[in-house]
């Protein structure tokens, strides 16, 4: 008989990498799950900023293997009386605390199946009050990914019980010549990353891009396209828009941060 593939477990947090909580949840997983790989998603979201991380989440789904189990944690409310939830997807598991973190899946996604996690035999016998990455999610995975159904991890839910959140936007209140919408948070590099979505902007069109302390900025097709610590807008990897200098650190030069609102305007040639 053939070997079958190691399970893929991904992770993604509001961790960070300076402290071993991330260390810990990876000893756990591998130490029930030997066999497993593991796939570091990200641990940069901002703290707490749930909707950040379901930006991410959303974003980066497409590019995971085959019906991998996801483990997503930003989590708040952790320690309180919200859910832990397990929702099966036809190509995905997600694991996760019913915040909001998984309005993309909930919304776009076919669920096969939603489970509380409540099945105490697969969480570690001693567990924080505070670090259910580490006692709840992480060995819950490695318990899935050494072949417990997602079905004994606790009761069914309805995934209209589960919590969503409003997912940053990009509207237009004049058929398209324009588009609202908001910073979504700034990557390693500087670079702010809007929720103008790039398909729905006309690419027979010219733009540019407004927001406070920043005017009319053109859209670019790469950095290439400006002089160095030059500022630019571009269509980005994940299909938004974002802002950025050439070789330099938007966030720090222009002063913008999550939240702040942003417009793309079309331009007459």
């Amino acid at each position: 008989m053939p070997a079958t593939n190691p399970p893929v477990i991904v992770l993604l947090t509001d961790f960070g990498l300076t402290d071993t909580f991330v260390g810990q949840m990876k000893g756990v997983i591998l130490s029930l799950a030997p066999r497993a790989q593991i796939i570091d998603l990200t641990h940069a979201v901002s703290p707490q900023n749930v909707a950040q991380g379901a930006f991410l989440l959303k974003k980066s789904m497409a590019y995971f293997p085959e019906k991998p189990i996801v483990i997503a944690v930003v989590d708040p409310g952790v320690g309180t009386r919200r859910r832990a939830i397990a929702v099966e997807t036809k190509h995905h598991i997600f694991l996760a605390p019913d915040n909001g973190l998984l309005t993309p899946v909930l919304q776009d996604m076919e669920i096969t199946q939603c489970r509380e996690i409540t099945e105490e035999r697969y969480m570690l016998a001693r567990r924080s009050s505070t670090f259910h990455g580490r006692d709840l999610f992480s060995p819950v995975a490695a318990h899935l990914a050494s072949g417990v159904p997602v079905h004994e991890l606790g009761p069914a839910i309805e995934p209209a019980t589960c919590r969503k959140i409003a997912m940053p936007e990009c509207t237009t209140c004049d058929g398209g010549a324009s588009w609202d919408g908001s910073i979504i948070y700034t990557d390693h590099f500087g670079n702010l990353v809007t929720s103008l979505d790039s398909e729905l902007l006309d690419s027979s069109k010219a733009w540019v891009i407004s927001a406070e302390k920043l005017s009319r900025l053109p859209v670019a097709r790469t950095y290439g396209d400006v002089a160095d610590q030059e500022p630019l807008a571009y269509r980005g990897s994940s299909g938004t828009i974002e802002i950025a200098i050439r070789n330099g650190n938007a966030a720090a030069l222009f002063g913008l941060k999550d939240g702040d609102p942003v417009r793309a305007e079309s331009v007459s040639p």
